[in-house]
């Protein structure tokens, strides 16, 4: 009886649990990569979100909604893509 006989019940295989029973070690490895790449994931939208110019940020009206014009979102005043180019 050893501490990952459990992983039979979820689904696994009785070669992949005598696996884990002899190098545990695997299992931790998987729970720290898992936990850098959720980590990392959190990092990357956090500087995304921080590095946003003040009018990519939707503005919100004062009563919570987002600020409509004609049915939809404000956009800024030189386009989606930063700028005019038909004048090139």
């Amino acid at each position: 009886m050893g501490q990952f006989d459990w992983f039979g019940s979820i689904g696994a295989t009785p070669q992949a649990v005598a696996v884990l029973n002899d190098q545990p070690i695997l299992f931790t490895i998987l729970i720290i990569v898992l936990v850098a790449v959720i980590l990392q994931i959190v990092l990357l939208w956090y500087i995304h979100f921080a590095t946003l110019k003040p009018e990519q940020k939707v503005k919100k009206d004062k009563k919570g909604g987002v600020r409509l014009k004609n049915n939809t979102a404000v956009e800024t005043q030189r386009g989606r893509m930063g700028g005019d180019r038909t004048g090139i």
